[in-house]
């Protein structure tokens, strides 16, 4: 499923990310992962439950919207090891 992973970068502290994730569950559900952290760092996560694919995919781009107006921003270069 669809996964966007987003960085900043700061002179004086560690890079950060926040990732965004689609994924169905056993239950028929829709579930919108979040991650983030500091690269290197224990990550924080957060999985909201929706009944339907189109709710879940809204929920996801406010949740990456949000972290791009935070100063978030796409990157090729991977800072996180899965």
């Amino acid at each position: 499923m669809p996964v966007c992973i987003l960085y900043r970068r700061s002179r004086a502290a560690r890079p950060r990310y926040y990732r965004v994730e689609i994924a169905f569950n056993l239950f028929n559900e829709v579930s919108v992962l979040r991650e983030w952290g500091i690269s290197g760092g224990k990550p924080v996560s957060r999985i909201d439950l929706f009944g339907n694919l189109l709710d879940a995919s809204r929920a996801a781009d406010r949740f990456r919207n949000r972290a791009l107006r935070r100063g978030y921003s796409r990157s090729d270069r991977a800072l996180v090891s899965s």
